[in-house]
């Protein structure tokens, strides 16, 4: 009776100039080491000339390690001047939340990840409001309370910077954290901070945006889910969704019908994020849904 292969599931990423034989090679490298691919996503920028390719793969770990899988595709990756990386797909990111007085973004991802449906573990929320603590808490997650004094911000931020790093936080998400980071936080964690912005950018960027639809009788109201670059927010785009809006609608009004819209779109982004689905190239995104 033969016993079960001890099996190990990767993800691998690249983006790389666009060429002849780029599937053909990936494919039968993976093939070669008796991979078996179980998902399979690329997309070729014709304009641009600059190929995008995402794979999930399923490897004998009784004979190829995570490590000794990346040093087998370095070569191939050189070759094509490939961007790449490859992860265990099995493995759960650490993620830190920000927030600060609004709950239903921070609520809804605390129900996604308890019920799994996130593939991460939270390692704690950082809140500059005390209001939250009861419901963190509740879920068994760290809860800190790091206020930003107006006279005094980087020492706030600082502080916050101080908690991601103590938490090895792979990702960050700035759960309707109503604070403009500095430009070396965004720097710092460049590709790893994702914001929900409620508007469907690039229109009402910045503070109120409900209000400003509001004023300008927009029919569609939206949420934006997008990385943060120091440019505020105008980072590249992850997830948008909209709901329609009319005359008879009030200000409270497109504020609860939007945040029904923001949870989703940044739970959407969110999973993107986690599952590598999102391949970024200057300011615009490819999505492997």
């Amino acid at each position: 009776m033969t016993s079960a292969k001890n099996l190990l599931t990767i993800c691998s990423v690249i983006s790389c100039p666009d060429g002849v034989g780029i599937v053909a090679a990936v494919t039968q490298h993976y093939a070669d080491m008796g991979g078996s691919l179980i998902e399979s996503n690329h997309h070729t920028d014709v304009e641009n000339k600059w190929f995008y390719m995402r794979n999930v793969i399923v490897i004998d770990a009784d004979k190829y390690d995570l490590q000794s899988i990346r040093n087998s595709f370095s070569p191939l990756a050189e070759k094509f001047s490939m961007k790449w990386h490859i992860r265990d797909f099995e493995s759960r990111q650490k993620m830190v939340i920000l927030a600060s007085h609004a709950s239903h973004c921070l609520a809804d991802l605390l129900y996604r990840w308890q019920t799994k449906e996130l593939p991460c573990e939270i390692s704690c929320v950082i809140s500059n409001h005390e209001n939250l603590r009861s419901m963190v808490e509740w879920h068994g997650i760290p809860f800190h309370y790091v206020p930003i004094d107006k006279n005094n911000k980087q020492a706030g931020f600082d502080k916050t910077s101080e908690i991601i790093e103590r938490h090895n936080a792979q990702s960050i998400v700035l759960a309707r954290y109503m604070q403009i980071l500095p430009a070396q936080m965004c720097e710092q964690y460049r590709g790893k901070l994702i914001n929900i912005h409620h508007s469907f950018l690039p229109s009402f960027i910045g503070a109120d945006p409900y209000a400003k639809a509001f004023e300008r009788g927009v029919k569609l109201i939206g949420a934006t889910s997008h990385y943060v670059t120091e440019d505020l927010d105008e980072g590249p785009i992850i997830e948008q969704d909209v709901i329609r809006v009319n005359h008879s609608c009030t200000l409270e009004d497109m504020k609860r019908l939007g945040r029904d819209v923001e949870k989703a779109v940044l739970a959407r982004g969110l999973r993107y994020h986690l599952e590598d689905r999102v391949i970024v190239k200057g300011n615009k995104t490819v999505i492997f849904e």
